[in-house]
């Protein structure tokens, strides 16, 4: 513990309760890090059984500081600049400078729909959030960095769909395919600064990304949302994964712990996956 004592972090896609955001920003903070959480809903619904009363991104900013950090809650659009911009000002206003940003806001998009039945209003707003969010957070961030870049990082959380595709997903897929290209640049670009840059590939994971796909799938087979909820639960994981079950958050944020401290200071550019085996 204490790896990252005296930092300040910045993660985006946060205020989830079963998100990778939420474990991230809660992890950075046990390891000394004050951290700014930032997400689209303050308060966005969970379709789990327990999440009812759920805070979003106030109750991370409680979490952290019962950890004895410091933390700021923001609401903000990653899809839009000038929210970003805005955003990311805030963050320097009360911090003083960003050390460490691990980037999780994203949407899963439709994950059935053949590349010929996808409307371009879904496609753009995946791109607009998955890839272009990427884009102009990294991009605000990257600009307070740069003067006093030495030991700073950045991390973005990809997908094995960065590196493959999956049939009916293909928004999905792009986004996260020009998210590594992004990431693998941005790599090169701030080397010279001494700042580092790398993608996370998770796998399958138990987070609320997955709720829309549950929501999608009691719908079409006429079940109640509950019912599927439950059937989900009782899921182990795909067969596909040796270790035999999806990941938990909480093995994300110890791999990004890692990357955002000087224990990484020799590692840039990589596209690294985390999937139990795949």
């Amino acid at each position: 513990m204490g790896r990252l004592e005296g930092k300040i972090a910045l993660v985006t896609g946060a205020a989830s309760k079963r998100g990778m955001g939420h474990a991230i920003a809660v992890r950075l903070a046990r390891e000394g890090a004050d951290v700014a959480v930032l997400d689209k809903y303050a308060c966005p619904k969970s379709i789990w059984p327990g999440d009812e009363g759920w805070g979003g991104l106030e109750e991370v900013a409680r979490e952290i500081r019962a950890l004895g950090r410091q933390a700021l809650a923001v609401v903000a659009d990653i899809a839009v600049g000038g929210e970003v911009d805005g955003a990311v000002a805030r963050v320097v206003e009360k911090f003083g400078r960003i050390d460490i940003l691990v980037h999780c806001g994203g949407i899963r998009g439709a994950m059935t729909k053949p590349v010929v039945e996808l409307s371009e209003e879904e496609w753009r707003n995946i791109i607009d959030i998955n890839l272009t969010g990427t884009f102009l957070i990294a991009r605000a961030v990257a600009r307070t960095m740069i003067p006093h870049g030495e030991g700073k990082r950045i991390i973005l959380i990809g997908s094995k769909a960065a590196t493959q595709g999956y049939a009916g997903s293909s928004g999905y897929c792009a986004s996260k395919h020009g998210l590594l290209g992004l990431g693998r640049t941005l790599a090169l670009e701030l080397a010279p600064y001494r700042i580092n840059v790398n993608v996370v590939n998770p796998g399958g994971f138990a987070t609320n990304l997955r709720d829309q796909e549950i929501i999608r799938r009691a719908k079409e087979q006429g079940i109640s949302l509950e019912e599927a909820v439950r059937q989900e639960s009782q899921k182990t994981g795909p067969s596909s994964i040796p270790l035999g079950r999806l990941g938990r958050p909480e093995e994300i944020a110890a791999l990004v712990c890692f990357l955002a401290s000087d224990e990484a200071d020799y590692i840039t550019g990589e596209a690294i996956d985390i999937d139990g085996g795949v």
